[in-house]
């Protein structure tokens, strides 16, 4: 169920997302956090700016260089979206004619991405296309099982998980003890 936002139930209907994904999909509800905590944590390496909760950005720092110092290139390419980016997002892929069925087991529906929070990133490492599972079988991947909760970041979305969301290797989420 659409939380009684009248901005998300909008973009829901615009959308044809159906009524009862949330609870579909086990999706908790992230509530799009104020601008005014967000940070730019760093570039990407097209020059965009990567935003992040200000904690999320430091604990992402120590991330990248502690796997700098252990060889280890992590390019984080996706940080806070809004929810209308992310509408967006789901829009360009129904022009390129794919189902929303589809859709909404590669992107959370607005209202249901932990980008809202400014927690979550998206890394992908030289030689590897952004948001494949080809991230699964690099040096980054395995640096990041092993040491992303030093940091406090977690894989959000693991093979099979209960989303119904396709494994995302490259998405991590900070979560502040």
């Amino acid at each position: 169920m659409t939380p009684n936002d009248p901005l998300l139930i909008s973009i829901h209907r615009e959308l044809h997302i159906p009524f009862d994904y949330a609870t579909q999909r086990k999706l908790p509800f992230y509530p799009q956090v104020a601008l005014s905590d967000l940070i730019v944590a760093q570039l990407d390496d097209h020059g965009r700016p990567l935003i992040l909760t200000a904690p999320a950005a430091q604990a992402l720092a120590a991330m990248l260089k502690s796997a700098a110092q252990a060889g280890v290139s992590l390019l984080p390419f996706s940080g806070f979206r809004s929810y209308t980016y992310q509408k967006g997002l789901i829009e360009r892929k129904l022009v390129q004619g794919i189902g929303i069925e589809e859709i909404l087991t590669v992107l959370a529906a607005p209202g249901y991405s932990e980008h809202h929070t400014g927690e979550a990133i998206d890394i992908t490492t030289i030689g590897c296309s952004p948001a494949t599972e080809a991230f699964e079988s690099t040096d980054a991947y395995s640096w990041l099982a092993k040491h992303a909760r030093d940091f406090e970041f977690t894989e959000s979305f693991p093979r099979n998980n209960p989303h119904k969301l396709v494994f995302e290797p490259w998405h991590w989420r900070f979560r502040a003890s």
